[in-house]
Formats: structure tokens, sequence, C-alpha cells
């Protein structure tokens, strides 16, 4: 049929053409921005999955960022660590030259030097956060990302809990010293290392404290007394009591400081008991009607109330023997005659008679190891025969505490080591996650690439054949409009 109403093969070239033009739009599109999937409706099953592998990606690249963060901190921490363990031989170097009893020098200055190194210890230890309860003495964790659930996407470092942490507490050096030991009075409870603590204000009215020493000086038992006084309206401080009485008492080989329980006690290898008395009920520097006897040297304790009588000493030691004959009462034995006595023999031997702590009997002391025997009961010595000698403590002898010191440091090396271990494997963990989300980030990539990404050949020979047919669809729709022109051929 013939008709020029309705141009059939017109709107077939036409629609034809729209569709040409679009698909020319289409791959001019893919080719200018590099995607297939360009909008939703290009693709959107395709669009969807892409998008997941698109977040996934932006997820990894931020975890490997957060492992790369986490790697120099703890390369940080592991620096710290480092010179902690350097310093910790510092230590071990400093105790074990204070350790051994030929050491002529003055342990207090050893101790100044030890005590400075284990506040830096400390102090370093909270800079790289892992002193007791610091921001990194916890359970650390990582985000990755890439795992097929949270646990899976994040690493985990245990720093946490007192066997992770480094400072001095921790290490078990706070209370460690390499400073010679001390005798500490019975019963005292004040310590003096409270900050900011004064002694002897006696609540502004001032007052005073003495130290009376039965001791041994030029081989004769002897008695001293220290004395610290505070004017009123003045009060002394920790480090002026320890001051004065070092300066009173250096003339008789002893030596004051304060323990690591905060209390005053007493040093040397000087025969020794010590009683305290004072004046102020506020502020005293130790508890009266408290004493002691030097328990930094070999002694044996005479009967607690002396008692004349006739009797037979007999001590010994690797110097030698010493035998004392005293005389009874009838005989003119005292109590200070008979120590004077005893010294006069026993002190070729190094071993010396000073009176007890309560002043009625007799202590007897060495700085070496001696045996001690006596013929008769209740007189110098409680019982007859041999008696008990008790050994240094550990803590009291000049060496006990830098031995102590030895031990602490090593254990304190062993923890450092074991969290020097927790690190570097959480070095090596966090690199590992690092490597893998690298590995999952090009993957991934490929996968939305395949997806997402266009086939430049692919859209290059669309976009020929696009436009070949464009140029066909014009064409053929020129054709077509004028066909109806034919008509007028039937009408003239």
């Amino acid at each position: 049929m013939i008709t020029f109403q309705t141009n059939y093969a017109a709107m077939v070239a036409e629609n034809n053409l729209n569709t040409n033009n679009n698909f020319q739009t289409q791959t001019v599109e893919a080719l200018t921005s590099g995607y297939r999937i360009n909008n939703s409706g290009d693709d959107p099953a395709g669009l969807a999955v892409a998008n997941q592998y698109r977040d996934q990606v932006a997820q990894l690249t931020q975890g490997v960022q957060n492992g790369n963060s986490g790697v120099s901190t703890l390369q940080i921490i592991d620096g710290g660590l480092n010179n902690i363990s350097t310093m910790l031989d510092r230590l071990q170097t400093l105790a074990t030259e204070s350790a051994t009893t030929t050491f002529t020098g003055d342990r207090n200055n050893i101790n100044v030097e030890y005590q400075q190194l284990v506040s830096q210890i400390s102090q370093q230890a909270s800079n790289i956060g892992l002193n007791t309860g610091g921001t990194f003495n916890v359970q650390n964790q990582v985000f990755i990302g890439g795992g097929n659930s949270l646990t899976n996407s994040q690493v985990e470092i245990d720093l946490s809990g007192p066997a992770n942490s480094v400072d001095a507490t921790a290490l078990g050096l706070a209370n460690t010293t390499v400073a010679a030991g001390g005798t500490e009075l019975t019963g005292n409870t004040v310590r003096l290392d409270a900050p900011g603590a004064t002694f002897l204000g006696n609540a502004g009215l001032g007052a005073s404290q003495t130290f009376t020493f039965n001791l041994i000086s030029n081989n004769a038992a002897t008695n001293f007394t220290a004395t610290l006084t505070a004017a009123a309206g003045t009060s002394l401080t920790e480090a002026q009591v320890v001051s004065s009485l070092d300066s009173q008492l250096a003339p008789y080989g002893i030596t004051a400081q304060v323990g690591a329980d905060g209390q005053i006690q007493f040093g040397g290898g000087t025969p020794f008991t010590v009683n305290t008395a004072t004046n102020d009920l506020v502020d005293p520097i130790a508890t009266t009607a408290t004493g002691a006897t030097n328990v930094g040297v070999y002694n044996a304790a005479g009967a607690p109330v002396w008692a004349a009588q006739a009797e037979t000493l007999t001590f010994q030691n690797g110097q030698g023997t010493a035998t004392v004959n005293l005389p009874n009462a009838a005989g003119g034995g005292t109590l200070s005659s008979d120590i004077a006595t005893i010294n006069a023999q026993t002190s070729a031997i190094g071993v010396y008679a000073v009176l007890n702590t309560a002043g009625t009997g007799i202590s007897f002391q060495s700085a070496n190891s001696f045996t001690a025997s006596t013929n008769v009961a209740a007189g110098a010595f409680t019982a007859a025969g041999a008696q008990t000698v008790t050994a240094p403590s550990a803590t009291a002898s000049s060496t006990g505490n830098a031995l102590a010191a030895v031990t602490a440091i090593q254990t304190a090396l062993n923890q450092l080591g074991t969290v020097q271990a927790a690190v570097g494997a959480g070095e090596n963990k966090l690199q590992y996650a690092i490597d893998l989300a690298n590995s999952q980030i090009t993957n991934v990539s490929s996968a939305e690439s395949d997806i997402r990404d266009a086939d430049v050949a692919t859209e290059a020979a669309n976009l020929t054949k696009s436009q070949v047919l464009q140029q066909a669809s014009v064409a053929a729709m020129a054709q077509a409009n004028s066909s109806p022109q034919a008509i007028l051929k039937l009408l003239q």
C-alpha cells in the first residue's frame, strides 16, 4: 500500500537512529570514564557486587595504615625496652660491685646512681606506655579488616597485666638497694619517707630525740648518744635526720639510712646495740621505748639480766681461741668490769661484748662467724655449754642488700625478655596481617575491575560500530523521508 500519511520507514529509521545515538553515547561515556558501569542502569547486579568490593578495598587500605601505625608504635616500645635493658645491665654492674665484702669504697655513693637508674626505668616505662596501667599495658587491638568476622579482622597484641609492665615496681626493683644493710629498731612504726613529712616539730613547740649506742670503739666497750633537736617553730626533714645522724655516728663506723619500709636503720660492722627516746609525741623520728641489736654481724645473745659469778667463757673463730675467766660478785665482778675483761681477751680475734638493748646484760658480736660456750648457767649466758650464734641478716649485712639486688635484677631481666618477646611477636603478627591485607587489596581490586572497568578494546570497536550505524541511520532516514515524494508522480 502506498501512503504519505504515515511514513513507517522514516519512523523505523528514526527509532534506530535514537538507539544508535544512545549506543554511541554509552560507548563514549565508557571510553571517557574508563568504567563499564557508570550508573545503576548499566548493570544493577554487577554494581552491587562492585560496590561491596570497593568498600572492602577502602577498609583494607585504612587497615594497612592502621597496621603500619601499630608496627611503628611497637618499634618505639621496642626501642624503649632495649634502653631499659641497657639500664638493667648497669644496675647489675653496680649491684655486683657492692656485693663483695672486699669493696672498700662507699656503698652509699654506688646506691645514688643505682636509685637514679631505678627511677629512670619507671620514667621510661611510662614514656613508652608500659608502666603499670599505662597506655599500652592493655590488650591492644589493631583493626586490619578483610576477615570473615570482626574478630578475624583485627590483630591482638596482649601487653596487659603486671607481667607486661616494665616500671621499677613491676620489675621488682622499686625497693632494692645496693647500700650496706641496716638494723631497724624493734617495734618502730614511724616512716620517714612520707611525702612532705617533717619531724620533731611537736606541733610548733620543737623537740629532740636521742639514739644511745652501746658500741665498740678502739677495741673497748663504750657508749655514745646521738641527739637531734628542732627549735620551736622548726622541724627536721628526712634528709636532715639522716645527715645529722651520719655526721655524729661516722667516727664510730656506723651509718644511718632509711630502709625500704621507710624506717630509720643503722648499719656497719661495728658491734652495737641502740635505744631511742624523745620528748616529741607528735612527729618523732622513731617510736620510743624501742631498741635493736646490730643484726648485720654475727651475734650471740647473753642472759637478759647479767649475774656475776665465777665462770669461764670460750670463744673461737678462724683467727684463734680466746678464754675468759670471770670472777663472782665477791671477787669484784660487775657488768661493766666483765664486759671490759671479755673485750680485753677477745678483741684479738674480733669478738666483742657490749651492753644489750636493755642495759642489763651482754650482747656478743663479731664481723666473722664464731662459737661461744660457758661452763655455768645464769651468768653471762642463760644456759651452760655451747651458745647459739646468729648469722648476719641478709638485709642488714654489708652485702646482703646488694646480693638481693643481684637476684632481683636477674628476675627483672627475665621479665623484660618476656615483654620484649611479646612486642616482637606483635610486630611480626602485624606485618603478616599487613602483607595479607595488601594481597587482598590487589585481588579484590582486580575483581572489582572485572565488573566495573570498561574493556577499552571492546568499547573502541563499539564506538566505530555505533558511528557507522548512526551514519547509516541518518542516510536511511533521509531516504525514507524522500519516499512519499514518489506519490506526486502518480498524480501528474
